[in-house]
């Protein structure tokens, strides 16, 4: 506990909540310029509210990755840069279980985020577009629930990779193609989009624009929670392997 609490602090000086307000301001802006732009869209159609959530399948692969990236970085690249690997481990803090407090605190934001840009579409949908028809509640707490654990399996990545890697342009490098990899997966079979974390975006879009208007999509849950648990038990074996190392 007391290392996530180290963690938290040094959020203080990184900026990491302005990167996190920034992660879902600029997905509530698709979201609404996806509704806005669409010649279509009636605030008053049962599929209203399928126009945000399409926005929202598109906005957060377009915006998460890089950002999930800059936000494992800079929480890690301060111990490559002031020793901090070497710092912790004298005082009974192996490498692993620093990237296990990391996890912990940045996965709390990260959830935070995600969690607070699907309330704050939802309360922009209903106060400043004006749609009428209820909100589908089942649908959206699904869609929500399967960004989060993408989201946070990409960001486990991330932090194992900036741990490893001195260089954080690599890590940078590797968020903008999983930026790719998330947009250009929408338009690949299933299977390939199985084959990376960033597939897992497309695999979980809520909603599309199909024909004239906004359809909701099938939400694959066992894949997302197979996701869960293969990215829960490797983070897990290669932060073990990390402590043994350093032993």
């Amino acid at each position: 506990m007391r290392a996530v609490t180290n963690e938290f602090a040094k959020m203080r000086h990184l900026r990491v909540g302005l990167v996190a307000v920034v992660m879902v301001l600029a997905v509530l802006g698709l979201s609404l310029y996806t509704v806005v732009s669409s010649p279509t869209f009636s605030p008053d159609a049962p599929s209203a509210w399928n126009g945000l959530l399409a926005g929202m399948s598109l906005g957060i692969p377009l915006i998460s990755p890089l950002l999930l990236a800059v936000l494992a970085s800079r929480q890690t690249d301060i111990e490559h840069q002031g020793n901090g690997w070497l710092l912790q481990a004298t005082s009974g803090l192996a490498p692993g279980g620093m990237c296990r407090a990391k996890f912990t605190a940045l996965g709390l934001v990260v959830a935070a985020s995600t969690i607070g840009t699907s309330l704050l579409v939802i309360m922009v949908g209903k106060l400043l577009v004006g749609i009428v028809p209820p909100v589908s509640l089942a649908h959206w707490v699904g869609f929500t629930g399967c960004m989060l654990v993408v989201n946070l399996a990409v960001l486990a990545g991330h932090i194992l990779l900036s741990a490893k890697v001195d260089n954080q342009l690599v890590a940078l490098g590797i968020g903008i193609l999983g930026t790719i990899l998330a947009v250009f997966s929408q338009g690949l079979p299933a299977v390939a989009a199985h084959a990376t974390p960033w597939g897992y975006y497309a695999l979980a879009m809520a909603a599309d624009y199909q024909g004239s208007d906004f359809v909701a999509l099938p939400l694959p849950y066992p894949s997302i929670a197979a996701l869960a648990v293969v990215a829960g038990v490797l983070f897990t074996i290669i932060t073990y392997r990390f402590d043994h190392q350093e032993a």
